[in-house]
């Protein structure tokens, strides 16, 4: 016997993420050549570059009628970090011991910042906002902006009410594709998504921000200055963290960091150099799962 078609979906949803791959899988269905998506969802963490946000009133204004742009968000990450009363944020630091030892703080800012947020918005359209149940059979649909030379972080879902969908990859477009697509639809200056002191940033990319976006810049070394000796949170509930804390992975200040040396062996960002067009920070595939595992300094 053949297993019971699924039932189709009750909503299909894009996860925007407002940079290359993303943009255009907006932009395709919007034109109709895939799907129709009910809604876009952009988590915003508050922290995003001024040219990302820019984009998005860009894109609201060019298919937002065909296709609303719904912003969900989780709080401000650069805030809520530095905020001693605030709940524990957990970004992927570059950590160095006492006795020189090397790791990384856990990261769960993605998951906190981008997929919960997304997934509630998901629960509320589908009018199942939690704590309600989502009947078995009902879920949304949906479509995230991983190219054929990223296939392999695409992942299922790990909840039944979403199922992910790759239209890039049944399309069989790459990066490079889609930089063309957008260029031909006047885009061609398509920002990359991530939060402005995320630390994994290749060098290229802390170098694009310290000399196009001074204010960004100033954000990120204050931000790496202000946890050098860990989350004030951590102080505050008696967690004694040995070490120091960076942006960079050369575990120096970012005013101090040489910004133009090869990716050490603990970076993230997949291969390719510096100045490689580097992916966005999806929400469902954030690059820092391609840096191998390192503990933290404790």
């Amino acid at each position: 016997m053949h297993p019971c078609p699924l039932p189709s979906p009750a909503l299909r949803a894009l996860s925007l993420g407002a940079g290359v791959q993303s943009t255009t899988l907006l932009l395709l269905s919007a034109a109709g050549v895939i799907p129709r998506f009910d809604v876009a969802i952009f988590a915003d963490t508050g922290w995003e570059p001024a040219a990302v946000y820019a984009h998005l009133d860009r894109l609201d204004g060019l298919v937002g009628r065909e296709i609303p742009i719904r912003r969900v968000s989780a709080g401000d990450i650069r805030r809520d970090a530095l905020d001693p009363d605030h709940h524990f944020v957990s970004m992927p630091l570059f950590a160095l011991g006492p006795d020189g030892e090397r790791g990384m703080a856990r990261r769960q800012c993605t998951r906190e910042y981008k997929i919960a947020p997304i997934k509630a918005a998901v629960r509320a359209l589908l009018g199942y906002p939690h704590p309600r149940r989502v009947p078995k059979g009902i879920y949304a649909e949906q479509a995230i902006g991983i190219s054929v030379d990223e296939f392999h972080r695409a992942k299922d879902a790990d909840v039944g009410y979403l199922r992910n969908v790759f239209p890039l990859l049944s399309i069989g477009w790459t990066r490079v594709d889609c930089r063309a697509y957008l260029t031909t639809q006047g885009l061609a200056d398509t920002p990359r998504s991530a939060c402005v002191g995320c630390p994994f940033h290749r060098d290229a990319e802390w170098r694009r921000l310290r000399d196009t976006d001074p204010a960004g810049w100033a954000q990120a070394v204050a931000f790496d200055e202000a946890i050098r000796h860990g989350y004030p949170k951590a102080g505050s509930r008696g967690m004694e963290l040995r070490g120091t804390y960076y942006l960079h992975h050369s575990r120096r200040p970012l005013t101090e960091a040489d910004l133009n040396v090869p990716d050490g062996p603990d970076r993230s960002g997949g291969s390719g150099g510096q100045d490689q067009d580097a992916p966005s920070c999806s929400p469902w595939s954030c690059r820092g799962e391609e840096s191998p595992a390192a503990g933290t300094p404790s």
